[in-house]
């Protein structure tokens, strides 16, 4: 056996920890680390050669809990939050999800942290292709489980991806047949999904935890946009229906931090090609803020499990929400209709 530098020591400098990898392991990682290539899956109908390109870590299986005698925290996300451990050779600059640094913050002798966050998915779409079923088996009483999805429900309900919701907060559904797919599908809203996502999880005695999303670099007038259409106040609104189910305002909190930064310095917390996709510093700045928000909770039902990192993290509360938010639960802001987005490469 040798040592060898971890990945993330090479392109972080932020874990000064080297790991123990056998030549079955080091062949493993040169695997992993192999450019994916663009191809288009087989189910995509004819003429629809130009899809995003996919990489292996967005198809892996959902990993487990390490040690099952111990409690878990739950990361539900997308792109924003996977580990991408496949585009770690692209270097800090390339696409990588904050939940790559989230586990440097607790103590692995006390809390497993579990990232189940997938790229490309939206509420629908982790529902639909079976990923939600495999999370919610795995949760148990006392698992914390953090929900933080939207970012791809943006897109249209149907098209070559069909994975868009409708941007609200109630019962409404639409039917279509999935060019995707092939099948018969009701399309139902972000607030729906997000919805079910928090009562499966109380179900089973875990404790759900809903997030509004990263902060896209996104600016006007010289401020940064502070959460992504209507999808922050439509996750606050399901917090406060589903039994005052913690809320941490993540988009408000990292927007505090990049306007500390300014817009010129922000450019280096994302990738190159568009504004979503966090860097290896925007992966970080994005885990210690998220975890400063779990801290700023009343309740802070991960403190417990902090590790040294954690501890030196210090506990933040988001700016209040806008007071015409909690005069009307049951609905949000309308969003006007326009081009969907084209989704970048991954």
């Amino acid at each position: 056996m040798r040592l060898v530098p971890s990945a993330l020591l090479r392109h972080s400098c932020l874990l000064l920890v080297p790991l123990a990898i056998s030549p079955a392991g080091t062949a493993r990682m040169t695997a992993a680390q192999t450019p994916a290539q663009p191809t288009a899956p087989a189910n995509r109908p004819p003429g629809y050669a130009q899809v995003p390109i996919v990489h292996d870590s967005d198809a892996a299986p959902l990993p487990e809990p390490f040690n099952p005698a111990l409690h878990s925290i739950f990361l539900i996300g997308d792109s924003t939050a996977a580990y991408h451990n496949d585009r770690m050779h692209e270097g800090y600059a390339e696409a990588q999800g904050w939940g790559l640094f989230f586990y440097a913050f607790f103590d692995p002798d006390k809390v497993n942290v579990v990232n189940l966050s997938r790229g490309g998915r939206s509420t629908r779409t982790y529902l639909t292709e079976g990923l939600w079923d495999k999370a919610v088996a795995q949760f148990k009483p006392g698992d914390v489980v953090l929900l933080q999805l939207g970012q791809n429900d943006i897109f249209a309900l149907n098209d070559q991806i069909a994975r868009g919701t409708i941007p609200d907060i109630g019962d409404e559904s639409e039917e279509i047949d999935n060019i995707a797919t092939h099948k018969h599908e009701t399309v139902h809203t972000f607030g729906w999904y997000l919805r079910k996502f928090v009562r499966d999880t109380k179900a089973t005695g875990a404790q759900p935890i809903v997030m509004s999303l990263t902060t896209r670099n996104v600016w006007k007038d010289g401020h940064v946009e502070v959460g992504v259409n209507n999808y922050r106040e439509t996750s606050w609104k399901i917090a406060q229906q589903e039994g005052r189910v913690d809320f941490v305002d993540v988009s408000a909190l990292v927007a505090q931090q990049y306007e500390k930064l300014g817009q010129d310095k922000t450019f280096g917390m994302f990738h190159t090609r568009e504004p979503v996709h966090l860097d290896i510093p925007g992966a970080f700045l994005n885990a210690r803020v998220t975890v400063a928000g779990l801290k700023g909770l009343a309740d802070a039902p991960v403190s417990k499990y902090l590790s040294y990192m954690g501890l030196m993290v210090e506990a933040e509360v988001p700016p209040a929400v806008p007071q015409e938010w909690a005069q009307d639960l049951t609905h949000v802001t309308p969003i006007p209709p326009k081009t969907p987005l084209t989704p970048a490469a991954r």
